[in-house]
């Protein structure tokens, strides 16, 4: 039965809450920290890098308790309503730094509630991704969903983008601190009712109700599963190439740009990046996939992303950094990224099948646990990569008040684009020798999944 309207736009309304959520978290929470509060950012990075370590294991407990799950409204939506309610708490209380709280006392509050955050995220997110080969087919409605859950949720992050440091200076009258506490309640309220809205209207259709797997069984499950694991590296070396510029854009405007109209250039080059990314999920990828299959496109936008970044490198050292100039790379970076986050998606729930086949058993909840846990992971380590260029750099309110050394911005500009073309490099490098699940394998498989239920042999 194909998918209705309702369940389709129900499904994106949870995405675009989703990543409103996750990019507030992922993009502001070492500026909030290290340059309002006052926390040094190599703590930050540390912090963050090891909450992400502890998702390591967190992630795929997490997988495994919603395989386990049965309920009158099926495994996945319990998870994801609480998890969401959870986790919109948090996100406010993230943001809401006691004001008697410092030195030590305010790097414990960081740690301990960042710590909270990625756990609470998890138990929504895992479920959420999980749905997508439960309801669906393989094959185009299943490509068709993702593609527009990935879209929605491009909207989210750009709308976090595009509106945060404009909403924080309103909402605070320039006192940011309370800027971002007001800014946070508010995005953890139209989270819990975007994914109300999901829970609402979805249901699972396709799963294969199998035996719950202990938590052994799943690790082994993983690592069989060949697959998984590369799309896996690919989606951490995208993402931390991807969140490495985004975490130390706003430094690039404060301090390389400059100037008292700095937040309006920044506000600006995020809205023309955010529509552009989402213009490339809804309109760039399904047009070059009339022309060129998924792979194809997965590595158009590979050589998209990489050019863009080696033109804004050379913009940056020749001192073209003219907002409307800076649009020419930004549109071939974020046209990019938005493309390549629908296709690892993609790419991963086409790994389940395969695992299906191989391994004898339908692992959607811990296979899709791996993407959240690298996704954060990329996070992590993209702040500590953040962290470390912000401390070598010495780049903080004196800084902006001084005026910036030409070393302190190059190491800037550096770290902002020859470490994500390196990570591009890398990740290009290992898929292109390593992932088998062509458009023809993928079909061919769902076709041996099949014959196999019917012969009741899975």
């Amino acid at each position: 039965m194909k998918l209705s309207f309702r369940e389709k736009a129900s499904y994106g309304l949870g995405a675009v809450g989703k990543d409103m959520v996750y990019m507030l978290s992922a993009s502001y929470i070492l500026y909030y920290y290290q340059d309002i509060l006052g926390v040094s950012a190599v703590a930050m990075g540390i912090i963050l890098m090891a909450a992400r370590v502890f998702d390591a294991f967190n992630d795929p407990i997490m997988g495994v308790l919603v395989a386990k799950t049965r309920t009158r409204w099926g495994k996945f939506r319990p998870w994801l309503l609480v998890g969401t309610i959870l986790n919109a708490v948090i996100l406010f209380i993230m943001f809401s730094a006691p004001p008697a709280l410092d030195g030590r006392g305010l790097v414990a509050y960081a740690a301990v509630v960042y710590v909270l955050w990625g756990v609470t995220y998890t138990m929504m997110d895992i479920p959420y991704w999980s749905m997508i080969p439960a309801f669906t087919e393989g094959g185009r409605e299943r490509e068709g969903l993702t593609t527009l859950a990935r879209s929605c949720a491009g909207v989210g992050s750009a709308l976090i983008t595009i509106i945060t440091m404009k909403c924080v200076v309103a909402l605070g009258q320039e006192d940011y601190r309370l800027g971002f506490q007001r800014f946070a309640l508010i995005i953890a309220a139209l989270f819990v009712v975007f994914i109300a809205v999901t829970c609402i209207n979805i249901r699972e259709k396709s799963t294969v109700d199998v035996e719950a797997p202990t938590v052994g069984q799943m690790f082994r499950a993983l690592i069989q599963n060949d697959q998984t694991m590369i799309v896996v590296a690919a989606i951490v070396l995208i993402n931390c190439s991807l969140y490495i510029t985004s975490n130390l854009l706003i430094y690039f405007f404060q301090y390389d740009i400059g100037g008292q109209e700095w937040v309006n250039d920044y506000t600006l080059f995020n809205t023309f990046g955010g529509g552009i990314q989402i213009v490339s999920m809804m309109l760039f990828y399904p047009l070059l996939r009339r022309f060129i299959n998924s792979l194809q496109v997965f590595y158009v936008s590979f050589v998209m992303a990489i050019t863009g970044y080696a033109v804004l490198f050379v913009l940056m050292c020749l001192g073209l950094t003219n907002i409307f100039v800076l649009f020419v790379p930004a549109f071939f970076v974020f046209s990019a990224f938005g493309m390549l986050t629908v296709l690892t998606t993609v790419f991963l729930a086409n790994t389940v099948d395969y695992g299906e086949l191989k391994n004898d058993r339908r692992d959607e909840s811990v296979i899709f646990s791996m993407q959240t846990f690298v996704v954060k992971l990329a996070s992590g380590v993209a702040v500590l990569i953040a962290s470390i260029c912000l401390s070598a750099a010495k780049l903080n309110d004196q800084a902006s008040a001084a005026g910036a050394s030409s070393s302190s911005i190059l190491i800037l500009r550096m770290t902002m684009t020859v470490i994500p073309i390196a990570g591009l490099l890398l990740a290009v490098f290992l898929f292109s020798r390593k992932y088998l699940l062509t458009e023809e394998k993928v079909e061919e498989i769902a076709l041996q999944i099949r014959q196999r239920r019917d012969k009741g042999l899975v």
